[in-house]
């Protein structure tokens, strides 16, 4: 096996071999969560290797088996799968931290299990990330559904379960009943499934166009039902009732990432940019987009639960990447890139610091964190620092990415995408800043009974994330060199 192949392999087999240590160390809870930090290390190291050979233009390939003629397993490590599989693996250990306090200082039952399947979640993550082709990425986009199913249903009581027959409802539901027929019909039309910069469809000379154009496309967006757009979005708000290391991942890691990554690389890879510039029945979803992100982003103005008022906020804000997409600019599609670790490391600060005040005030709502600022100051300065990313506020990463977003839709004359993301700026500070002016600026209530931080590891894993929203914003040249690739653009054209 070549070196570029041995790497891949190890990024799918180290979390499938952690799990298996995971799941044999579990009577014993400091081996198993050091076999789950040692795994997470080490997936984390193995993926950044091959980041230096994506830059300088290479692509990492492994062809692992063909099942049947005409359909393999294969790998190949282009830009945009770097940049999520780098992503991913930084923030697994950050938050196997946060989950070892989270979880201890929860009392939750069945860690073991978690662990485990946090593990599986990850191998999942790696294998949708570095699909070579439509069925590769089908199958691990599937297994990534099967390996959070047990996370998000891991309390074991009736909301729980009932949250777990609508995640797997939609997502299973979707992508046999709409993916996999786009998949099918992809094939036949192109005589392959594989990811073609420019676009196989192009490549393959495949005519297809005004309304089967535009069927294929629905096909393929609505059946990547991890992508959230509405009214598709039911199944994240529900899995909220999972412990708050799972949102986490639901949130910034995997599953919602593994949505919006397979949205661009359809739309790059599949379509091709150019296929779809001009053509009126593509532009339904540069509506529907922009619908989403609005529309989350008013009714997260309306909860009171700050778990849920983060889960509409994730709706809002992965419609920003499929709107990149959409617009077909090649600046916008690099703001999108962008946006998939902007989002990534803001969003886990905000997940990480609503478990941090649970594990430590055991406070759920938004009126109930006023005064918290002073008392928890170090999980309220980082809640501050993921707010600014998501309103898109220097100095956090997510500003990047919204002006790389405006770029692109001014260059196209959309000024419907302006406007969305003019409104929904504005609306994400409605519903971010009044939480951090409540928590420093009003008075706690004389029964607040918050005695200090949560557990030191919440707060060291809460910490560095927001340390890292703030860096993506000031050293952003290799995810910008990555995200610039995707477009066409020369290594070191930046």
């Amino acid at each position: 096996m070549e070196a570029d192949a041995l790497r891949i392999a190890l990024a799918l087999v180290i979390p499938l071999v952690g799990a298996l240590g995971i799941g044999l160390s579990g009577r014993h809870p400091n081996r198993r969560e050091a076999v789950t930090l040692v795994t997470a290390v080490l997936l984390c190291l193995t993926v950044l290797s091959l980041l230096p050979e994506v830059l300088a233009g290479g692509r990492p390939t492994w062809h692992f088996a063909e099942p049947f003629p005409g359909i393999a397993i294969a790998f190949r490590v282009e830009p945009l799968g770097m940049l999520f599989a780098a992503v991913a693996s930084l923030l697994w250990p950050i938050n196997s931290v946060y989950s070892i306090g989270y979880m201890r200082g929860n009392a939750e039952k069945h860690q073991t299990r978690f662990y485990v399947f946090f593990a599986l979640a990850l191998f999942a993550t790696m294998g949708v990330a570095f699909s070579a082709n439509l069925v590769t990425l089908f199958v691990f986009y599937e297994l990534l559904t099967l390996s959070t199913y047990p996370l998000v249903t891991h309390k074991g009581n009736a909301a729980a379960r009932s949250a777990g027959r609508v995640y797997l409802g939609i997502l299973i539901g979707t992508s046999i009943g709409l993916l996999l027929l786009a998949i099918v019909w992809t094939s036949v039309l192109a005589g392959s499934t594989e990811f073609v910069a420019g676009g196989l469809l192009r490549a393959a000379g495949v005519q297809l166009s005004g309304p089967l154009l535009g069927l294929l496309l629905f096909l393929f967006m609505y059946g990547i039902g991890k992508a959230a757009l509405m009214p598709m979005h039911r199944w994240l708000p529900a899995a909220m009732v999972a412990p708050t290391p799972v949102s986490a991942l639901l949130h910034a890691v995997a599953v919602v990432k593994a949505g919006v990554f397979s949205v661009v690389k359809v739309i790059v890879f599949i379509f091709g940019i150019e296929t779809l510039q001009g053509v009126p029945w593509a532009q339904w979803l540069l509506y529907v987009a922009g619908f989403t992100v609005i529309l989350g982003s008013m009714i997260a103005l309306r909860q009171d639960n700050l778990k849920k008022r983060l889960a509409y906020s994730t709706i809002s804000q992965l419609s920003y990447v499929v709107l990149g997409a959409a617009l077909l600019a090649p600046l916008s599609v690099v703001g999108a890139a962008l946006h998939i670790a902007a989002h990534a490391f803001g969003k886990i600060t905000l997940f990480f610091a609503a478990g941090a005040i649970y594990t430590a005030a055991h406070k759920t709502e938004v009126s109930q964190l006023r005064g918290i600022g002073w008392r928890m100051p170090w999980t309220m300065g980082a809640f501050a620092v993921g707010s600014l990313s998501m309103i898109g506020v220097p100095p956090a990463a997510g500003f990047i990415s919204k002006w790389y977003l405006m770029a692109g839709a001014l260059e196209t004359g959309q000024l419907f995408a302006v406007a969305v993301i003019v409104l929904s700026t504005l609306l994400n500070a409605a519903y971010f800043a009044p939480i951090v002016f409540s928590a420093f600026a009003k008075p706690a209530a004389d029964d607040d009974a918050v005695h200090g931080e949560a557990p030191l590891p919440i707060v060291l894993a809460l910490t560095a994330t927001a340390a890292l929203t703030v860096l993506l914003f000031l050293f952003h040249q290799v995810p910008l060199e990555l995200a610039g690739q995707l477009v066409g653009e020369p290594p070191g054209s930046r």
